[in-house]
């Protein structure tokens, strides 16, 4: 990728600038004492530039699949911070990457609804393999109660997942704890957030 591009010629997500806030609010009360997170699907950037600015005592360590990886380490290098690590290329499906300290929280927004019910498994027995006793895992987006959409909107926005990828769509809430039970893994704290979507605190 060209050094000379900007960031107006990055991809640019603006569901991205209108959470971060309401997420690092929760970030700051749930994570006074994390040393070293790790993002699954960093995508654009936007999150971990602007977690990582404002959570300096964390070491934020961003990753995508492999082809997200030249416009994310591109926006990295633009709105670099100290505690910003490079990106690393991680598919929740294939051996995850050795990191070279503990990592005590997990964070992860707008991922499980784009991926397959197999690959949702397959993170949280990553999850599961990596997060220390104790840490936290935080994932953001939406969620299905009882089988139910929240929203008319939520619906709307799952029939487009599946129309664009069968094999996509929102998840319900109840799986997504019994998999996180299976790894160890307790739901804290369920919030709500802006358009429809929850932030879930779960402790290892």
């Amino acid at each position: 990728m060209p050094q000379s591009l900007t960031l107006q010629q990055l991809p640019f997500s603006q569901a991205c600038e209108n959470n971060q806030q309401p997420i690092l609010t929760l970030l700051t009360k749930w994570l006074p004492s994390c040393v070293h997170l790790l993002e699954i699907g960093s995508g654009t950037g936007q999150h971990s530039v602007y977690f990582a600015n404002h959570l300096p005592h964390i070491r934020w360590q961003p990753s995508d699949q492999r082809h997200y990886l030249p416009n994310l380490q591109a926006r990295l290098n633009l709105q670099a911070s100290p505690n910003l690590q490079p990106a690393i290329e991680l598919d929740v499906t294939q051996p995850w990457p050795q990191l070279t300290s503990n990592v005590d929280a997990i964070f992860s927004a707008n991922t499980l609804h784009i991926m397959s019910k197999t690959m949702v498994e397959a993170f949280f027995i990553g999850v599961g393999n990596l997060l220390v006793n104790t840490g936290s895992l935080v994932i953001y987006g939406p969620f299905n109660y009882q089988g139910q959409f929240t929203s008319d909107s939520n619906r709307q926005f799952n029939m487009s997942l599946q129309h664009n990828n069968p094999q996509s769509g929102i998840r319900d809430i109840e799986w997504i704890c019994q998999l996180a039970q299976q790894q160890g893994l307790t739901l804290r704290e369920d919030i709500a957030m802006p358009a429809n979507n929850r932030l879930l605190h779960f402790i290892k």
